[in-house]
């Protein structure tokens, strides 16, 4: 660790709140801050979620309690969302919230240009995983950066060290999903209903069977981090977020009430601990990735004895966290009484608001007993059913004056309704409605036939057909002296770097290196790690696919970062991808077998004996009989894992309809030099593909529904 970063003074509880309901479970039960999605471009587009009206009810009802609220805006959007996306950010700034989530790199330069006042989150959809992106995401606006779920305890602090001045985030207890978060492409390509669009079908927890696998090899037991909190903050981690807007009330209750007292050093209770696995658990938690423990051990399932747990003993107990409101607020008051003058009561809170409040009545000189101090100091101290609990009490009563004890408790009202009032009305973010690039339906290609890249997975794949390619991708790891002999050969060759490189950012800075003296500067980037790694290198940047393009705003971002040219997301249907607008060179994926997942866990390992490092890549089957390959690869010290569609994506046969494009790219995984010489010349030729293949979504587009 760098003995000159501070660790966090404490680190905080943030909640989800899926309906008013969990958000109210959340404030009672302990949480610091909460987030929630709108009604709309919310991750979690299934959830209750909140209306205008609803959410300005939300944020005031936290803001009495002390409680920041984070708005979820993490969704791809469209250039037609944008506008809209933006209206929602304006009103979200007059409440104001105290903080946004983004996902979408054209909607994060638009509103850090319209609100840069306004915390801006980098939403863990964004792929987060190293310290060079993360540095680079600050470098943009982000004032947090939420790390992604599958980093290890010492993975975080690297970050926390690179980056000192950002805030970080991580996850802490609930779901965990079996793809890295933004690279999850399972739920579109298989039925269109994108996760990131926050429509998540979440077909991994389905029976998909490995060899010699559980069956559910695609779904990973909870996180739970309660009981190690300490560990979280010391690794750099300033906010401990639960997973779970789609979670009910007492889940939220039970997983707050826990972090809270680990959080203050209260310990938590074996019952405590009991109920949060009988609420929701999948076979029990994991801490695997935060250990860097994986394999076997970090998979489960809903079994019916999770199901049946959660009796009405536990639901009673979590309900009881939030059955009352929970004093959080400390406030200071100063009495006043002063014979012939009216009695004055002043109070100021923890956060600088301060109210005053003079009575009707005055004071006047005792005939029989002077006013008791000690009294008048207990019913200030009356507070329940507010926000506030009683800090320092001053009561300065002139000797010898009295008066009705009732006014005293009608001030300590007033002053505290006039406090709950202002901590709820706080001054807005000044919000400028920025212009931002429109599409252009009218840009077509006119290079005929459409030019060619190609991504290869192995040099043995390599045939006579890549030579018509514009330029062809081997992964950087591919010792140099293969890459000098394809040079000679003459085809022009670039890097794929790693889209994950768990703690191997100095690994894969050294291949750069390696490549760039041997004057191969071109390099694919499919993550925005990778892409603030290539750019330090000095290399020529080629944006993937997986840095999720869908409008005009985030290539024009990105052209600003110095990338050439950019693959845009498979996810867009055709018509939406010819209408994006700007003039960096663009392109689409013409064949391959889709990445449907990005692991860091492999689905292989949930077999006897774990991980297999295998040479020959596993297959899942799931309940139809269809076979979906998993394919490893061994970059940066680090292993990327992708789960690959059972059949290819292939336009080979289709290329009139692929308009706006500057390039098609083709990914190789499984084939072998014959395939893929094949496919490539049919792609030349305009021909389809033999066999069963897809056109996955840029036919037929989304399910918003």
């Amino acid at each position: 660790m760098d003995p000159n970063r501070k660790q966090p003074e404490a680190i905080r509880i943030l909640a989800p709140a899926g309906s008013m309901e969990a958000l109210t479970a959340a404030v009672r039960a302990g949480a610091d801050e909460v987030y929630l999605g709108a009604d709309m471009f919310s991750a979690r587009a299934s959830a209750r979620n909140f209306n205008r009206e609803e959410l300005k009810e939300a944020v005031a009802y936290c803001h009495a309690y002390g409680v920041d609220v984070h708005l979820t805006v993490n969704t791809l959007l469209t250039d037609e969302e944008l506008p809209q996306a933006l209206e929602l950010i304006e009103y979200a700034c007059s409440l104001p919230v105290d903080a946004i989530i983004v996902q979408d790199l054209g909607l994060f330069t638009l509103m850090h240009q319209a609100a840069p006042s306004l915390p801006l989150h980098a939403s863990t959809q964004m792929s987060l995983h190293t310290p060079e992106g993360a540095a680079l995401l600050h470098e943009m606006g982000a004032t947090r950066v939420v790390l992604a779920r599958e980093m290890s305890l010492q993975e975080i602090r690297q970050v926390a060290d690179r980056v000192p001045d950002v805030e970080l985030e991580a996850f802490a207890h609930g779901a965990l999903c079996m793809s890295v978060s933004g690279q999850c492409y399972f739920s579109a390509v298989l039925g269109g209903q994108s996760g990131n669009r926050g429509r998540c079908k979440q077909p991994c927890r389905l029976p998909f069977a490995a060899p010699r696998g559980t069956g559910h090899d695609l779904s990973l037991k909870d996180l739970s981090m309660i009981g190690r909190l300490s560990e979280l903050r010391q690794a750099g981690i300033l906010s401990a977020k639960i997973e779970g807007r789609m979670k009910r009330p007492e889940y939220v209750a039970g997983a707050v009430a826990g972090c809270r007292r680990d959080a203050d050093g209260q310990g938590v209770s074996l019952r405590e601990l009991y109920d949060l696995r009988a609420v929701f658990s999948r076979s029990g938690f994991t801490t695997g990735y935060p250990d860097g423990q994986l394999g076997r051990a970090m998979f489960g399932t809903r079994t019916y004895e999770d199901v049946t747990a959660s009796t009405k003993d536990v639901l009673t107990r979590l309900r009881d966290l939030y059955r009352a409101e929970r004093p959080r607020v400390p406030v200071d008051m100063i009495l006043t009484v002063e014979t012939g003058e009216c009695l004055t009561l002043a109070a100021r809170d923890g956060d600088g608001f301060s109210a005053f409040a003079v009575s009707a009545v005055r004071a006047e000189e005792a005939r029989v007993r002077a006013m008791d101090p000690v009294r008048c100091q207990e019913q200030l101290e009356k507070t329940g059913g507010t926000p506030f609990t009683p800090g320092k009490i001053d009561c300065q009563i002139e000797e010898g004056a009295t008066a009705p004890i009732s006014a005293v408790n009608q001030l300590r009202r007033q002053v505290l309704e006039e406090l709950s009032q202002k901590r709820q009305h706080r001054p807005p973010y000044a919000f400028t409605m920025p212009e931002w690039p429109v599409g252009q339906p009218s840009r077509k290609t006119h290079l005929q036939p459409l030019p060619l890249r190609a991504h290869y997975a192995s040099i043995r794949q390599i045939g006579a057909e890549a030579r018509f390619c514009e330029r062809i991708y081997l992964p950087l790891e591919v010792p140099l002296p293969a890459w000098e002999a394809l040079r000679e050969k003459g085809y022009r060759l670039g890097a794929e770097m790693p889209r994950a490189f768990f703690g191997g950012e100095e690994t894969v800075r050294r291949y750069l290196r390696e490549k760039k003296a041997a004057g191969f500067l071109d390099v694919w980037c499919g993550s925005l790690g990778a892409l603030a790694l290539a750019r330090q290198e000095g290399m020529r940047c080629h944006g993937g696919f997986s840095l999720n393009v869908t409008n005009t705003s985030s290539l024009q971002r990105l052209e600003q970062l110095g990338v050439l040219s950019q693959e845009l997301s498979f996810e867009l249907p055709l018509a939406k991808a010819a209408r994006i607008g700007g003039t960096m060179p663009r392109g689409l994926l013409i064949y391959g077998r889709l990445p449907l997942m990005l692991c860091r866990n492999c689905p292989a390992a949930n077999a006897p004996g774990g991980c297999q490092h295998c040479s020959q890549p596993p297959e899942l089957t799931d309940r139809k009989g269809a076979k979906f390959p998993v394919f490893c690869r061994n970059s940066g010290g680090s292993r990327q894992i992708e789960v690959l569609n059972s059949v290819p994506l292939c336009m080979t046969g289709r290329m009139q309809e692929i308009q706006g494009q500057d390039f098609g790219v083709l990914r190789f995984t499984v084939e072998n030099m014959v395939e893929c010489d094949e496919i490539l010349r049919r792609a030349r030729e305009g021909q389809p593909c033999p066999g069963p293949s897809t056109c996955g979504l840029y036919v037929h587009g989304w399910q918003e529904s």
